[in-house]
C-alpha cells in the first residue's frame, strides 16, 4: 500500500479514537443515580479572578452511593464553589457546614431516567456523526492523493480500510451507548 495512504489511515484511526474517547467522557458527565466525582468535571470556580477547575481547588470524594463531599483547600472558596455548582444546573443543591460541601444525589424517577437515556443517545449520535465526518474527510484526502501518484486501486483499498475503521469505531460508540443506557436504567 502507498505510504501516503497508510499515513492517512493512521491519522483517521487516531482521530476516530479521539472522537470515541470524547464521547465516552461526555457520557460520564450524564449521571446515572450514583454519585461520581466525574459529574463535577467541567465545573469552574472563580479562584482569585481566574476560572479554575473545581478539582484543582478542592478534594472531591464520594462517601456513599448518593453523596459527594467537596472539601475546599481554602475556606473562603465555599461560597464560590456553591455558586459554581448551582450555576452548572446539575439538579442537586449544595449543602455546606462551613468546612465541606455535600451534594446528595436524589434517586432518579422513571421519567428522569428516560430523559437521561435520551440525552445519552444524543451524545452517542454526535459521536457517530464525528466518526462519519472523519471518514468523509479521509476519503476526500485519499482521492487527492491520486495527484501524488497513488493508483485508483490503492485509493479504493484505502477507502475500504477507512470504511472498516468507521464500522469499528461506530460499534465502539454504540457499545458505550448500550452500557450507559443499562447503567441509567438500573434501579
Amino acid at each position: 500500500m502507498n505510504e501516503l495512504i497508510s499515513l492517512e489511515l493512521d491519522d483517521c484511526k487516531e482521530s476516530m479514537s479521539k472522537a470515541v474517547s470524547f464521547t465516552e467522557s461526555e457520557l460520564t458527565k450524564i449521571r446515572a443515580g450514583k454519585a461520581s466525582p466525574s459529574m463535577l468535571d467541567g465545573i469552574s470556580v472563580d479562584y482569585y479572578g481566574s476560572p479554575t477547575a473545581l478539582s484543582q481547588v478542592s478534594n472531591i470524594n464520594t462517601t456513599d452511593a448518593r453523596t459527594i463531599v467537596i472539601q475546599p483547600w481554602e475556606k473562603q472558596l465555599i461560597s464560590a464553589i456553591e455558586k459554581a455548582i448551582t450555576d452548572a444546573n446539575l439538579g442537586v443543591n449544595p449543602q455546606n457546614d462551613g468546612i465541606v460541601i455535600r451534594l446528595v444525589i436524589p434517586a432518579l424517577t422513571e421519567e428522569r431516567r428516560r430523559d437521561l437515556v435520551r440525552k445519552a443517545k444524543e451524545e452517542t449520535e454526535k459521536g457517530r456523526i464525528v466518526v462519519r465526518n472523519i471518514r468523509k474527510e479521509t476519503n476526500e484526502s485519499l482521492k487527492k492523493l491520486k495527484n501524488d501518484g497513488a493508483s485508483e486501486d490503492e485509493i479504493k483499498v484505502g477507502e475500504a480500510e477507512v470504511q472498516k475503521l468507521t464500522d469499528l469505531f461506530i460499534a465502539k460508540v454504540d457499545k458505550l451507548a448500550e452500557l450507559k443506557e443499562k447503567d441509567i436504567m438500573t434501579v
